[in-house]
């Protein structure tokens, strides 16, 4: 009935009814969540959630009891007469509003017409696997409007799902404004016209289709963003980039590049030569960037990329083979995780934690990067392994399991264009965030798995969600359950699923329905 499953789910007799007479009690820590009641269920059922009367009971009662509870974690009571929601943090009596939602009609979810609902009286004990459960957003490639971003934070919480990551900049698309720099949005958040089909054919059969695509996001509507996800317990990452796939950035201020050639957005997709050079005064520009970036994001995690960086620039570059002889490096990979390091300590220094994708642990491996790197291992479980076993913290991302613009079926005329590769919503379910040969010592560095959903072939936000649900509900299991309990069959949880996609529908998510 809940999606994620909980530790522990029992039905009892009888169920509460909920209605415009139901109030609501809450403690100091739980306004979050009493605002999430009320956000859930004010428009179904007409009800204000008023505290009740003196002396009398509340209908719904909220309350942190961090002695009994950890953190995320949450029971939830329904009997007849009243719903008690117990977490061991603020965050743990959201979760168990969330779970509330899921146990109301699916109708109640969308409902405009106040009227009566009845809950079924169930009791629930339930806390998270992972402290790190990730979905990551690609606007770079193709701009979602704000109203997607808040749409998708509500679908996030509905799963129980912590961590936003904010992929920010790209070759083809510069979003975040930099008052610094107003030229990234002017200039770099647009491209005259965009790639029609896959870009993996001969560059002379490339065809675009001539109209112009952009957009980024102000820093009000930053704010505005992290404000709401805060609302719901997600933390918001964002991700500048660097030193590969800035293109965009280049294009806006060319002196950032290694001027071999001259720069433009990106208009088809791939990996550009074209990278940053390694100048004090662009080093300079990045920590300016991160400045502002800190300033409107308070998340402890910071994600700056380091993935796909070629290195025939810097192989060209007297200036990039002058730093590496100054600097008594090894080669341009070494460059890198010099440059990776800078940026990390600037981070540090202002209380932050560089997270990079795993191509940072090339140049010497983890004993060449700072302790406090986190590292996101995306070309499989390896680069997690290496990373983890020399003592980094660890975010499991590998394409083989948790890369939603795969396609969907083995079938690709069946489906939208992907980029490629094949994840099944089966295979999924199944992904479990630590490797079976990671030792136990090792293993604590995972801090949990994400899944990532790029832009390429995904021009708007209804192929968004079809690409991103269901399988996003079976990514919040893996990240949710406890494997020590054993996984429940596939054939189970799609039990479970079909009637979680009647909320989906409820909520006006496109997903792709399930194969007969």
């Amino acid at each position: 009935m809940i999606l994620p499953k909980p530790s522990r789910f029992e039905r009892h007799d009888g169920a509460f009814l909920l209605s415009s007479r139901t109030t609501l009690s809450a403690d100091d820590a739980s306004a979050a969540a009493a605002s999430a009641v009320r956000r859930a269920f004010g428009p179904a059922t007409g009800s204000a959630f008023d505290a009740p009367e003196s002396g009398a009971a509340a209908g719904i009662s909220l309350s942190v009891d961090s002695e009994r509870l950890g953190p995320e974690a949450y029971t939830l009571t329904v009997t007849p007469e009243r719903i008690e929601i117990v977490g061991g943090d603020p965050a743990g009596v959201f979760y168990g509003v969330q779970s509330l939602r899921q146990v109301v009609p699916a109708e109640a979810l969308s409902a405009s017409t106040a009227g009566d609902w009845e809950v079924p009286a169930v009791s629930v004990r339930d806390q998270p696997k992972f402290g790190w459960r990730g979905t990551m957003l690609d606007v770079g490639r193709h701009f979602m409007p704000k109203e997607f971003v808040l749409k998708l934070l509500d679908l996030l919480a509905l799963h129980k799902l912590n961590v936003f990551h904010f992929h920010l900049t790209e070759d083809q698309g510069w979003r975040l404004a930099i008052e610094k720099y107003p030229r990234l949005t002017e200039v770099g958040a647009w491209r005259p016209e965009t790639l029609i089909g896959h870009a993996n054919r001969p560059a002379s059969e490339h065809t675009f289709d001539g109209t112009p695509h952009g957009g980024f996001y102000t820093q009000d509507d930053i704010r505005e963003i992290v404000a709401y996800a805060a609302e719901r317990f997600i933390t918001v990452v964002p991700e500048i980039d660097m030193p590969g796939h800035m293109l965009a950035a280049i294009t806006a201020y060319p002196e950032l590049g290694n001027g071999i050639k001259p720069p433009k957005v990106g208009t088809v997709w791939g990996i550009s030569d074209e990278v940053l050079n390694v100048e004090d005064s662009t080093l300079d520009f990045c920590r300016d960037v991160l400045a502002e970036v800190l300033a409107l994001f308070p998340s402890p995690f910071v994600h700056c990329g380091g993935d796909e960086c070629p290195k025939v620039e810097w192989k060209a570059s007297e200036s990039a083979q002058a730093r590496i002889r100054e600097l008594g490096l090894a080669d341009e990979d070494a460059l890198q995780a010099w440059f990776t390091g800078q940026m990390a300590k600037y981070l540090a220094e202002n209380g932050r934690r560089f997270v990079g994708w795993d191509e940072v642990l090339e140049g010497g491996g983890p004993a060449n990067l700072p302790s406090d790197v986190v590292v996101m291992s995306w070309r499989s479980e390896e680069g997690g392994i290496e990373a983890a076993r020399g003592g980094l913290d660890v975010v499991m991302a590998p394409c083989q399991y948790v890369y939603f613009d795969y396609y969907q079926s083995d079938n690709h005329d069946t489906e939208p264009l992907a980029i490629g590769g094949h994840v099944p919503l089966s295979k999924v379910y199944g992904y479990r965030p630590i490797p079976g040969e990671l030792e136990a010592e090792a293993a604590r560095h995972v801090l949990g798995a994400q899944a990532q959903l790029w832009t390429e072939y995904v021009p708007n936000q209804e192929h968004a969600e079809y690409m991103l649900f269901p399988r996003l509900c079976a990514f919040a299991e893996a990240v949710w359950r406890d494997d020590a309990n054993g996984i429940e069959s596939y054939d189970a949880f799609l039990e479970r699923l079909r009637p979680h996609l009647a909320r989906l529908d409820a909520l006006g998510v496109n997903y792709r329905k399930l194969d007969d």
